[in-house]
Parts: C-alpha cells; sequence; structure tokens
C-alpha cells in the first residue's frame, strides 16, 4: 500500500520536472539568441515584433560580417591599430575609389579574443578593443587602458556618425588655395568641405585628433561636419559606406593612413636639392639669343658662384607648344638646338644636373594629335575648346582617367624622356572642375606607370594640387601661383603644414613669389631661408621674371648661398626621410602638433614645424625683424649655430639680424646626431 504523502511528492517533482522543461525550452525566445553548432556564428530571432530585423553575425579570421535584413556590414581588421567598416545597403557596394590603395594586402592574426556571442560583440587586438551593439550596430573604440575613444553612432547610405570626446582637436581634410584666408592655420572645425581643389589646395576625406585616433572615408568628394563632441561625414561617392578608423599617436595616424592610401615611392636623390624653375629668359644673358645658350650661361654662374644646384626646369619653351604633330610633346630645337640630337642632355649631365618640364593637359585641337584624340572619343567629358594664353590657339583638355588616353600620353613623351627631360611638372590640369578631385592624379599616374614600365629609374613631379592617394605615383605638390611679399611667404608655411598633415609630404612652392613683380632683396633671403627647409627647395617666377641668388644683391646672395649650402650640409639628413616617407608615410616635415599631440602651445603653431625627428627650425618671415618669439616644447634644444642650450616648455626671445639676414633659427633636440656632408663637392 503507497505512502499518500509520498504520492504527493512524486507527484510535484514531476510537475517541476516538465515545468523546468518548459522553461528551457522557451529559453532561446526569451534571450532573443540561437546559438549554433558553429561558435562563430550567433544568430538573433525576435518573436516580440516582426518589424525587427533578423541578425546574423559570423566571425572569419578578420572579419566579421554581420546582416540585418537586407543589409550588410563588414568589420575588418586590417592591422591590430586599423579596421574598416563597410556597409552595404541591400548588399550592395560599388568599387573603391582611387583613395586606396588597389595593390595594399593586410596582415592575418590581428585579434587577440572575440566574444560574438555577448552583446555587445566585442574584437580584442593588441592595439585596441570594439565593442559592437547588436541592435543599433554602434562601433565603440577603445585604447588597451579603457578610455573611449571614437564611437560609430550609425552608418547609413551616403553618411556616417560618430560621437567623440570633448575637447578633441581636430587636423587634415583639406588645406588652402593660393588666395584664400589660412589663418585659422591647421585646426579644423565646423564644416569642412573634401575636395582636390585648384592652386595649391588639398583636400582628403582624412581627419585626425591629437586624442588618438583618424578616420579615413573611401569618399570622391563629400564633407566632415566637427561639433564639440560629434563627427560626421556626408556626401559619400559610393553605394555602400566605407571607412577606415586608425589607433595611435598622430605620427602613428599618419602612418596608418598611408597604409590605406598608398606610400610614397621615393624621389630621386637629386629632387632633394635645389631646382630653378624657369618661365622666359633675362635678355641681358650673354649667348647666341637662342634660349639653350642662356640656360648654358646660368648654369655656369651656378656653378662659378658655388651655389648648389641639381635640377633646372623649363617651362613652355622647353617643347613646341601649340604646334602640329605631337608638338606639346617633343623638344624645341628652334630653343635649345642640341636637345634632339643628345649633345644638351650631355652638357648637363657634365656639370651634374638634371632637365625637368612643364606639361599641360590640353593639346591643339586641330591637328593630327587632336584628329585622333576626336578619333577616339578620347577628350575630356564636359569640356570643350578654348583659346591657349600661350599660343593664342584653340586647344583641349584629354580624359586621363581613361587607361588608353594615359599610355597614349607617355608614348608620346617618352622621346622627350629619352633625351633629357627626366621630370614632369604638371601644370593646369586643375583648373577645368570636369577633371574632378583625380584628375591632376590621373595625369601624373599616366607618367608614374610609363616611366616605371619604360625604364627603373625613380620618378619626380609636381602638382598644383592634391587629392588622397595621388602620393602614390611619386606625387610632390606646389601651392600656386603665389605673390611675393612678405605676407604671402608667411602664408605658406600653414599651406605647407596642412598639406603635410593630409599625408602629403612632398611639398613645396614659388620661392620668391611668381605674381607680383620682384621680390625686394631682404624678401628673396628669408624665402630662401624658408624654402631650404620644406621638401621641395625651388625657385620660379613669371614670364622673364628670374629667381637667381645674383639678381637680389650682394646681401641677398650671400644669404642665398649660406642657405643652400645648408641644405646640401644636411641632405644625408634630408634625403633619409625620403626614404622614411615610402616606409612609413611620414616625411621630412611635421607639425609641432605631430610630435607633441598633448601640447596645447602646439596646438596650432605655425611659427616652427619639425625638420625631421630631430630638428626644430622658425624661419623669419616679417620685414625688418630683429626678435622672434618661438616656442620650444620639451626637452633639451641647442642652437645650432651658436650651440647655447635651452630647457624646453617656454618660449625664448631670439634675436635676428635686421641687416644681413643671414640667421635661421634652427634647434637641435639634445642627443641627435645629424648626418652632414661636404656641399663643396656638390658645386663644382
Amino acid at each position: 500500500m503507497y505512502n499518500s504523502s509520498k504520492t504527493r511528492i512524486w507527484k510535484r517533482t514531476l510537475y517541476c520536472l516538465v515545468a523546468a522543461a518548459v522553461v528551457v525550452s522557451a529559453m532561446p525566445q526569451a534571450l532573443n539568441i540561437n546559438v549554433k553548432a558553429d561558435t562563430n556564428k550567433v544568430v538573433n530571432k525576435n518573436s516580440k515584433s516582426s518589424s525587427q530585423k533578423k541578425f546574423h553575425a559570423k566571425l572569419n579570421g578578420n572579419t566579421l560580417k554581420i546582416k540585418k535584413g537586407k543589409d550588410e556590414t563588414i568589420i575588418r581588421i586590417c592591422e591590430p591599430q586599423v579596421f574598416k567598416v563597410d556597409y552595404k545597403p541591400n548588399g550592395k557596394s560599388s568599387k573603391d575609389t582611387l583613395v586606396v590603395d588597389p595593390n595594399k594586402k593586410w596582415s592575418t592574426g590581428n585579434i587577440v579574443s572575440s566574444d560574438i556571442k555577448s552583446d555587445p560583440m566585442v574584437i580584442t587586438t593588441k592595439k585596441m578593443v570594439l565593442k559592437i551593439n547588436k541592435e543599433d550596430l554602434s562601433i565603440l573604440v577603445y585604447d588597451l587602458q579603457g578610455k573611449l575613444l571614437l564611437k560609430q553612432d550609425s552608418t547609413a547610405s551616403k553618411t556616417a556618425s560618430f560621437t567623440h570626446n570633448s575637447g578633441d582637436r581636430f587636423y587634415g581634410i583639406n588645406g588652402y588655395n593660393f588666395q584664400e584666408d589660412s589663418s585659422k592655420g591647421m585646426l579644423r572645425n565646423g564644416t569642412e568641405s573634401v575636395y582636390a581643389g585648384y592652386q595649391g589646395h588639398c583636400g582628403s576625406p582624412f581627419v585626425w585628433s591629437n586624442d588618438g585616433y583618424g578616420l579615413l572615408v573611401d569618399s570622391d568628394g563629400g564633407s566632415f561636419t566637427i561639433g564639440d563632441t560629434s563627427l560626421k561625414y556626408d556626401g559619400i561617392s559610393k553605394t555602400d559606406t566605407d571607412y577606415y578608423v586608425m589607433v595611435g599617436n598622430p605620427k602613428e595616424i599618419l602612418s596608418e593612413e598611408s597604409d590605406v592610401s598608398g606610400k610614397a615611392p621615393m624621389f630621386p636623390k637629386w629632387a632633394n636639392g635645389f631646382t630653378n624653375t624657369q618661365w622666359g629668359w633675362d635678355n641681358s644673358l650673354s649667348g647666341t639669343g637662342n634660349d639653350e645658350a642662356k640656360l648654358k650661361s646660368v648654369i655656369n654662374t651656378y656653378r662659378s658662384k658655388q651655389l648648389p644646384i641639381d635640377n633646372f626646369c623649363l617651362d613652355f619653351d622647353w617643347k613646341k607648344w601649340g604646334q602640329d604633330n605631337y608638338g606639346e610633346f617633343k623638344w624645341n630645337t628652334d630653343n635649345f638646338p642640341d636637345s634632339q640630337n643628345g649633345q644638351l642632355k650631355a652638357y648637363m649631365d657634365s656639370k651634374g644636373l638634371k632637365m625637368t618640364g612643364i606639361m599641360k593637359p590640353r593639346i591643339l585641337a586641330d591637328s593630327k594629335q587632336g584628329r585622333y584624340v576626336t578619333s577616339k572619343g578620347w577628350w575630356l567629358p564636359g569640356d570643350s575648346e578654348a583659346s591657349d594664353y600661350c599660343s593664342g590657339k584653340m586647344m583641349e583638355n584629354v580624359n586621363f582617367a581613361l587607361p588608353q588616353v594615359r599610355k597614349w600620353w607617355w608614348n608620346n613623351i617618352q622621346g622627350a624622356f629619352d633625351k633629357g627631360i627626366v621630370g614632369f611638372w604638371n601644370d593646369e590640369c586643375d583648373e577645368n572642375v570636369n577633371f574632378g578631385n583625380f584628375g591632376n592624379m590621373n595625369m601624373e599616374r599616366a607618367i608614374y606607370d610609363g616611366q616605371r614600365r619604360h625604364k627603373n629609374q625613380r620618378v619626380w613631379s609636381l602638382n598644383r594640387n592634391y587629392y588622397a592617394g595621388a602620393q602614390r605615383y611619386s606625387y610632390g605638390m606646389w601651392s600656386g601661383d603665389i605673390s611675393t611679399g612678405f605676407d604671402s611667404m608667411a602664408n605658406q608655411r600653414e599651406r605647407m603644414l596642412s598639406a603635410v598633415n593630409l599625408g602629403e609630404a612632398k611639398w613645396g612652392m614659388d620661392t620668391g613669389g611668381f605674381n607680383g613683380g620682384d621680390p625686394t632683396p631682404e624678401n628673396y633671403a628669408r624665402w630662401m631661408e624658408f624654402s631650404a627647409f620644406t621638401p621641395i627647395f625651388r625657385v620660379h617666377g613669371q614670364d622673364n621674371k628670374v629667381r637667381y641668388p645674383w639678381a637680389f644683391g650682394s646681401t641677398a646672395e650671400a644669404t642665398a648661398k649660406k642657405a643652400m649650402q645648408l641644405r646640401y650640409t644636411l641632405i644625408p639628413y634630408i634625403y633619409s626621410y625620403d626614404r622614411s616617407a615610402s616606409q612609413s608615410g611620414l616625411g621630412l616635415v611635421r607639425s609641432l602638433m605631430m610630435e607633441y599631440p598633448n601640447d596645447s602651445n602646439a596646438a596650432n603653431d605655425k611659427e616652427a614645424w619639425m625638420f625631421g625627428d630631430y630638428m626644430l627650425v622658425s624661419p623669419v618671415v616679417q620685414e625688418g625683424q630683429t626678435s622672434k618669439s618661438i616656442y620650444l616644447p620639451e626637452g633639451n634644444w641647442i642652437d645650432y649655430t651658436t650651440g647655447r642650450e635651452y630647457t624646453g616648455g617656454q618660449t625664448i626671445n631670439y634675436a635676428v639680424d635686421s641687416t644681413n639676414w643671414s640667421d635661421i633659427p634652427l634647434f637641435i633636440k639634445s642627443g641627435a646626431i645629424i648626418p652632414t656632408q661636404d656641399f663643396e663637392k656638390l658645386c663644382r
């Protein structure tokens, strides 16, 4: 006979077991998660609301793929300190723009640990921690100390929004054309447009902060909007929203940006020296009247005066500009009789000089070459014939976006290259809006790709604007047709530093000024000192306006000579940073903020900049200046000229020679080793 109390206990136990089974079977719905056999897969289901989208995530190697409804988001850990987000609305995407290096191969094994079952999902590398919210796909970026650096709030078609810490300072995005007010310096805030621009402007869909992060958006144009705690990019050109986040100090961020957009190949060694650019000639020069005789006279004067020079860059007069039968690409043997037979090249080689020449993006419309372009449909879309200011003839621009045009372009200038024009100065591609942001890049790309196919020789170029990615093609830029005068000279500092902050390490200017007549002797002398501490050391003037050191009086000549010889003394040091740029993306010149991101005194300082890792320079840019205030960051600094030592973290009052203009405030970090050479061997 059964005990009634035992029966009741058995029934209660059975009831509890059944109830527990019901609870367990209901758990996946209650937690809204179903874990499958593959531990790297997570599927979210919602039984409460059919309006919520189905969620699926899978981590494979360095790549996390998330599907939510028809949309797809791919998060790739490119390097331990770089990740990419690619949001594809309805699963659709378009190919990368020229901002991104097409040949980049990312490393593997970048993830230290991951948990995609949790919410938020967590991915950890040796440099950062990412937390991805499953509900709204927001991404929080932390450093390894747990500091929140940046939060991606949302991505949508054509836009991406972020939150950052209050007080963050921002750099990058754009620079200034030759006439713009540049008084805001290098700091960026509010709404800032992203475009290549014209006449010395530079742009990139790239912004970085002193707080330890940077953002590069793959887009052909757009705009950043920066608020106290907000950051947004609008107007993305692609179907998908595609961006990269970099973590680290400013120098690391610039290096990481170049990992995405491409490294700058080394210039030829001679490009680290001095370049004289010339349009027209001083008629007082001796010779037979042709340009070749005048060129030789100028070169002989440089050499006899012990003024070091490596490159003479020729304007319109080197070619048969505006002539039929491909005159835009051929040596003008009327101006340079020995150019085609190779004797001019041999002469320049004997003097230790290179010749470079100007190129324009247009050709004679009514010509053999023009009719060929018409037959191929190679004219720039949206463009039309226009009268050329130099030839007075009707000319039209070609479309460098087409690979076949780029190949044709090089094939036609290869002959001039073989006869001595070993580098090209690409002018005025920026003036036609139909070229867009990549026009000048594609023009130089034609030369770079063609020359590298033709000969294993480093490429040199000058270009009048910049957009991210152009540096892959040995792309030097200059600041446009600037005017003479002290104000114009002083304003070049923030133009240079803004370009460098974008990743364009190879920057220069028309030293002495292009427009507005001739500089005063003092202006010329101080400008030469300034230019000697820029990446590209070059002079240029308007038609028939020369910029030789001896053209501005004995005092200016002596000052210029001293600056030029100092530049050449430092060539081993300078050349090493061209190598650095090709490997790390960091070139010769850096803003003080790059080196000292936590120093508020350096936040927008354009009075001085780092010349490599160990030198700080602060050229004189005011007329008649007798003393200059110079901020020296933390550390110990030694005056290059006098040997006097200074303790950093203070502003010093530095005496300036207002009579002979012979001083360049230059300081060396204590403990640095600066390699030098004997400049005299290079002046013979």
